[in-house]
This record gives C-alpha cells, sequence and structure tokens, in this order.
C-alpha cells in the first residue's frame, strides 16, 4: 500500500508525464515517502514468498532499509513535484540521450532559453541539483550539461513552497536516484550495463557506456560518454548550419556503496565534465576597430573557443538507530572553471576587446540530515549544510586607448590585467515537523537560518507551511508558504574592475555598486489534483512570489558567460494546467504554463548597463529577460507489436522578451520531436535500435535576438537533426 506523501508527489497538481501510475489507496502504517514505501515492500517480499532469507536476501533487505530511510529524509509534502523513471526517459525521442535539461522542459512552467539554460516558474536558473539527496554544489554556467540522463533511475522536479530543508537555490530541486536505489533499479544483479552508440547530421558522434550492479555488501554504478557535433552552441544566424560550431563534450560518473552492517553504509561518488567549443561566427560583419598595418579579419573565419570543466566528490555515511531515528552525513568537494580563448585579431576589430578570460570557483562542505519519528503522528527532521567557497578570474585583455565617448584613438593595442579572488562561507540549518493531524491532513511546518559571507554577509530565519487535503479518494489540494533566502551564486559574480578599463574601448557604461546581494522573497503557492479516472489525472496549481533584491543575470562581456546582479524589487506569478494519461500500450501528456515575472530598478552591477536602460528601469516594471507569458509541452509514445514503439513530443513558446529594456518578445514557435525504435533479440541481451528526429518539420526559430536586457547575441533554434542510435544492454 502506498502512503499519501506518494499521492503528493504523484498527483501534486502536474503529472507532467506519463510516469504516474494510478493513485492506490491511502495506508495509515506506511513510511513518510513514496521511494520508502517502494523499497520496504521489497524488504517483506522475502518473507511473503516463504521459506528462510538467504544471506543475499538479508543483505538487499538492509540495502533496502537504507534506502527507504534515506528517501524518508526528504520530504516534499506541500510542495509540486514531477518525477520520470526509466521507462518515461525511454519513450522520450532520444531515450537515455536526452539532455537532463531537455528532460525537464517536458514538465509545466519551465521554459528552455539558449545555451541550454532552463527558467522554472519565472526564475533565472536558481536551480539546485542532489543526487540521491546529497546537494551537488553548481558549476559556473556556460553551454553545456555538467550531469547527464544516463546514469539516473529516476529523476524529479520539486518546486513550489519547498519544506524548510531545502534552501538558497529554490526555484526547482532536481533529484536524481541512482540505479539500484529506485523502485524501478536493478542493482540486485551483480553485473549489468548497456553500451551504445549514435550517428547523426551535423557529423553527429556519440559513444557511451554504462556498468552498474551489487555483488554481496558492495553496490557500484559507472558511466560514461563522449559526444561531438557541430551543434555545440545557438547558432547566431538564420542559416541552417552554424559556422565554426564544433563541440567535444566528455562525462564520467562513478559510485561505489558499501553496507558496514545491516544498519550503516558509506557511499562515495564522483564525478567530471569537460566540454570543449568553438563560438560560431556571423559571416558579413563589419569591423568596428581597426588595427595598425593588420587588415580587416573576415568576420565568418574568427576562432574564439570556450572549455568548460567540472568535476565533484562525495562521501556519506548514513545510519539508522532502531525504528525511529534515521541520518545521514555527507562531505562534498567541487570544481569548476570556465576558460574564454578570444580570436585575437578577430575580437579587437569587431569588438574593440579581446579577453582572454578564466574563472574558477572550487567548494567544500559538509550536509547532514536527520528524522525522528516521534509518535504515529510526528516525524521531526533536521539538519545543517555549510560551504567554504573560493573563487577567481584571470582576465588577460586587449583594448584600444579612447576618448570620453568611447572612440578609438589609437590602432595600437594596450594590454590590462584585470584579475579579481573572492572567498567566503555559506551556512544553514533548519527543523521542521511533518504533522499528521488526521487520515485526509498533513501539515508540515518548520523553520530554517541561514548566513552568507562573500561578496555580501547578511543572514535571514526563513519560516515555511505547507498543508495537504485529501478532500475526496480521488481529489488531492494544496497549500503552502515559503519565506527564501538566495545568496549569491559565488561563480557568477563579476569581479571586473571598473576604473581598469577607463578611457579605453572597453570602458563600462556606468560606475556603480558591484556587490550582489542575497535575494529575499515570500513565495505562495496552491494547487489541486484531481484522478478522473484511474489512468487519467488532471492538474492546476498557481503561485505568486513577492521578491526584495530579485537576482537576474545577463551575458554583459564578450565572453560568453553570465554574471549576476540584483533589481531591488521583483513580482512573479503564473499558472501551470498539466493532463496525463497512461495505458498499458500508450501513453500521453500535455502542459501548459502562463508566467509574469516583472522588476524594477537595478541595485547591482549597474555598469553593465547603459544609462537610458537604467533610468527608464528605475520608473518602470520591466519584463524580465527570461518571462515567456506561454509555454506548453505534449507527447504520446505507443507500443507496438514485436518490439517496435513511436513517439513524438512537441514544445511551445510565446516568445521570450527582448527590445529596449525588455519592453516587447520575439515570434512564438513549435517544435517537434518524433522517434520510433525496435528491440531486437541477437542473443546474449536485447539490442534496441532507434531513429530519432528533432524539429521534425525544420521550423527555424529564435531564442534570443541579441537585444534585452543582459542578451549578448542572437540565438537560434536547433534546425531539424536526425539521429540513429544502437543500444545494446548486458
Amino acid at each position: 500500500m502506498t502512503h499519501p506523501a506518494l499521492r503528493v508527489l504523484a498527483l501534486s497538481l502536474s503529472l507532467a508525464y506519463p510516469l504516474l501510475h494510478a493513485l492506490p489507496a491511502r495506508a495509515d502504517d506506511a513510511p513518510p515517502s513514496s521511494a520508502a514505501t517502494a523499497a520496504t515492500s521489497a524488504v517483506e517480499a522475502p518473507a511473503a514468498a516463504g521459506g528462510t532469507p538467504l544471506p543475499t536476501v538479508q543483505v538487499q533487505g538492509a540495502r533496502s532499509r537504507l534506502d527507504a530511510a534515506r528517501n524518508g529524509l526528504s520530504p516534499d509534502t506541500g510542495s509540486t513535484i514531477y518525477k520520470f523513471d526509466r521507462n518515461d526517459i525511454a519513450r522520450l525521442p532520444q531515450g537515455d540521450d536526452t539532455p537532463l535539461n531537455q528532460v525537464l522542459v517536458q514538465t509545466p512552467g519551465v521554459v528552455q532559453d539558449s545555451y541550454g539554460g532552463l527558467h522554472v516558474r519565472g526564475d533565472h536558473a536558481n536551480l539546485q541539483y542532489r543526487i540521491n539527496g546529497v546537494v551537488i554544489p553548481e558549476a559556473i554556467s556556460g553551454f553545456g550539461q555538467t550531469l547527464e540522463t544516463r546514469f539516473a533511475d529516476s529523476i524529479s522536479l520539486l518546486t513550489g513552497a519547498l519544506p524548510a530543508q531545502y534552501g538558497y537555490r529554490t526555484a526547482g530541486i532536481v533529484d536524481i536516484t541512482t540505479r539500484g536505489v529506485g523502485e524501478d533499479g536493478d542493482g540486485d544483479k551483480p553485473f549489468a550495463g548497456s553500451a551504445g552508440i549514435t550517428l547523426g547530421t551535423q557529423r553527429s558522434r556519440g559513444l557511451d557506456l554504462s556498468v552498474h550492479g551489487t555483488q554481496g555488501r558492495l553496490s557500484y554504478e559507472f558511466s560514461g560518454s563522449f559526444l561531438g557535433n557541430d551543434l555545440g552552441i545557438e547558432n547566431p544566424t538564420a542559416s541552417r548550419d552554424a559556422l565554426h560550431d564544433r563541440t567535444h563534450q566528455g562525462k564520467g560518473f562513478g559510485l561505489v556503496s558499501y553496507l558496514l552492517d545491516d544498519d550503516s553504509r558509506i557511499t562515495a561518488m564522483a564525478g567530471v565534465t569537460d566540454n570543449r567549443f568553438q563560438i560560431p561566427n556571423s559571416p558579413g560583419q563589419s569591423t568596428a576597430f581597426m588595427i595598425a598595418g593588420t587588415p580587416d579579419k573576415d568576420s565568418g573565419t574568427l576562432d574564439a573557443h570556450q572549455r568548460e570543466r567540472n568535476r565533484f566528490a562525495v562521501v556519506s555515511y548514513q545510519s539508522v538507530i532502531g525504528r525511529d531515528v534515521d541520518y545521514q552525513v555527507s562531505l562534498f568537494h567541487r570544481y569548476t572553471d570556465v576558460h574564454y580563448s578570444p580570436d585575437t585579431t578577430g575580437d579587437l576589430q569587431y569588438l574593440g576587446v579581446a579577453a582572454d578570460i578564466l574563472r574558477r570557483n572550487e567548494a567544500n562542505g559538509v550536509q547532514a540530515d536527520a528524522s525522528y519519528r516521534l509518535d504515529s503522528a510526528h516525524t521531526i527532521r533536521t539538519g545543517l549544510f555549510a560551504q567554504r567557497e573560493h573563487a577567481s578570474t584571470v582576465d588577460n585583455a586587449l583594448v584600444f586607448p579612447a576618448d570620453d565617448d568611447g572612440n578609438q584613438t589609437s590602432g595600437t593595442p594596450i594590454s590590462i590585467s584585470d584579475n579579481g579572488r573572492l572567498g567566503g562561507h555559506l551556512w544553514g540549518a533548519y527543523l521542521q515537523d511533518e504533522w499528521k493531524l488526521d487520515r485526509t491532513l498533513t501539515l508540515n511546518y518548520g523553520a530554517r537560518y541561514d548566513e552568507v559571507d562573500t561578496v555580501t554577509k547578511e543572514h535571514q530565519l526563513s519560516p515555511r507551511i505547507g498543508l495537504v487535503w485529501d478532500a475526496a479518494p480521488t481529489l488531492r489540494l494544496h497549500a503552502g508558504y515559503a519565506r527564501y533566502f538566495t545568496p549569491p551564486p559565488t561563480e557568477k559574480i563579476d569581479t571586473t574592475s571598473v576604473a581598469a578599463f577607463a578611457g579605453t574601448t572597453n570602458a563600462l557604461p556606468t560606475d556603480a555598486d558591484t556587490a550582489v546581494r542575497s535575494e529575499r522573497s515570500n513565495y505562495y503557492d496552491a494547487g489541486a489534483a484531481w484522478q478522473v479516472t484511474p489512468k487519467l489525472t488532471l492538474g492546476i496549481d498557481g503561485y505568486y512570489r513577492a521578491v526584495r533584491h530579485l537576482q537576474d543575470e545577463g551575458q554583459f562581456g564578450n565572453a560568453l558567460i553570465y554574471s549576476a546582479f540584483n533589481y531591488a524589487k521583483g513580482r512573479i506569478y503564473g499558472v501551470d494546467l498539466s493532463a496525463s494519461c497512461k495505458e498499458k500500450t500508450w501513453s500521453a501528456y500535455a502542459n501548459l504554463g502562463t508566467t509574469h515575472a516583472r522588476a524594477q530598478q537595478v541595485e547591482t552591477g549597474q555598469f553593465n548597463f547603459e544609462q537610458e536602460e537604467l533610468d527608464f528601469i528605475a520608473n518602470h516594471w520591466v519584463h524580465l529577460d527570461h518571462e515567456q507569458k506561454l509555454s506548453a509541452s505534449a507527447g504520446v509514445n505507443v507500443r507496438l507489436d514485436d518490439g517496435y514503439a513511436v513517439g513524438a513530443s512537441a514544445l511551445f513558446g510565446s516568445g521570450l522578451r527582448n527590445g529596449f529594456a525588455n519592453t516587447t518578445h520575439l515570434p512564438s514557435y513549435t517544435s517537434v520531436n518524433a522517434d520510433i525504435s525496435k528491440t531486437l533479440d541477437l542473443g546474449g541481451g536485447p539490442v534496441e535500435a532507434r531513429l530519432s528526429v528533432l524539429n521534425l518539420f525544420d521550423k527555424g526559430y529564435q531564442l534570443r535576438d541579441g537585444s534585452g536586457i543582459g542578451v549578448g547575441a542572437p540565438q537560434y533554434g536547433q534546425r531539424r537533426t536526425v539521429y540513429v542510435s544502437l543500444t545494446k544492454a548486458f
């Protein structure tokens, strides 16, 4: 039987994908989370089958109990969750090759942007990533995905009014459960995995390998992939193929877990990403500056590059004490850097500055979570998070001398070194109670305290409360309030010295406050989910957020790296609608989201703006550049006889903001993806052959046109791309 928390997860308004099953009857004595329920069933299965359990079954029982305890540490009462299991991911047109951001964009309220960016409910980024409940410190923004889909047993997006356990990045919590932990995992096998190859248009080449299994008390998972194509960064022109847009991307992930005894285990996991990008060119441009004795360089032949690296490592100890206390303590380390290498001649002639920029950030910290089942009505949860960061920027730039109006006064460039360092800490603690008032009503209330000391020194006490009411066996209502505290992302703080570039062609427009402030907001959320039939579910969710010191990000320099800044105040609100239906051989879903996101008065990072724009924003509520009033996603997948399957998905956007101070928006667009696959039995394990077509109708559309607040260059959506893949399971 399944606990009501599963219904909170599965029905809490937007069952965004055909991943959610019929809502089971409520169980009074079930564990406090859906994942825990599944794990408990695995423990009880040997007794139900009869006979004396073998030692391997006992080990699996201990592992399942610990899995249940770990999932029970992370409540989601009163929030909204969208969950993709392995079958749901396999139904997407690219299957396991689907980038993580393209999985998440299939949920309501999530808007795609250029450079692989996502906006959840009107926020710019502000996503927190977790693996098996452990926070993975964020990487410096770039073009590539740091984490990939293939090593996940399930992927969940938690949003709305979050419980006190979740802090810092609160637009959405992306929690990845690895194989052998989730209910669909096959971690009881000693050795399993898959190997695949993908070929496609735009010179696409991909290889991947995954292995996982369990041997006695040891469980493990390793995955790696390599990708190369001519689709590294969005095309800045309307042409079908971009110039100078090759990318090579390598990713690896590993996890090893060992049961010390029936009540404790230690887990180590690590990941590495190394992505290289050519910066695409726009042919036919005219130079704006001249270098003495050097002819003009063709804008179609520029050779700028960017490299993005990220690595992380986590060691966790988890234990249970009796039947009532569960806890987990994790130590983590993360290093990330982004290196932009200019085309020296071209950047000087077209931009007036050729800057070789390296941003680095290193973080170390600890996370601890514990839960205590006080009695049948109360579960107390508490924990802490502490992180120490060191960030640095190395900026070696060539510029031209200039007059007060920015006009070049010499054809001989000069060199300026503008380096910066940041350091500091972030820590927080929380306490909350999940209170079952009766069989139909659950209240989760608590608070967290956070303190940051980096470019700013601030703190806040943040109360949270969420209420879930099972108004009927097929109708669930929820409402919540959360006070949020969002520290500035240290890895995205611009340390550029305004004075260093005065009197040059890279002079910054204004001299103002550069210390980004923490965002503070009041978040209100309410919704309902109605299970019309055992196979059809409808959901609606509304939210409103009042914000002080609203954080946003923009690309202000010639390097394609985001920098953070603040508006003095903001207002964000919207509604998400969803429907999902799942039959035995087919499934379908549809989502619709509407968002309004506005802000007023730039209060930090003013040096990135022209004075005319600053004056307008100071006196008007302006649309945020990532506001898209309407977004929609839909999909269908049908399993046919003889191992065939066909599917399609569609994405609609009404257009992101553009123009002076974001006063207009780009045209709407619709992109359709489709696939057909066949599972073959060639002996030694199945082989899946898949034909995928992205942007099936080859519709050209713009994500950005180069105008708007903090938008650096035009970016067009991906044109029709065809992939053929073979995946061998073993």
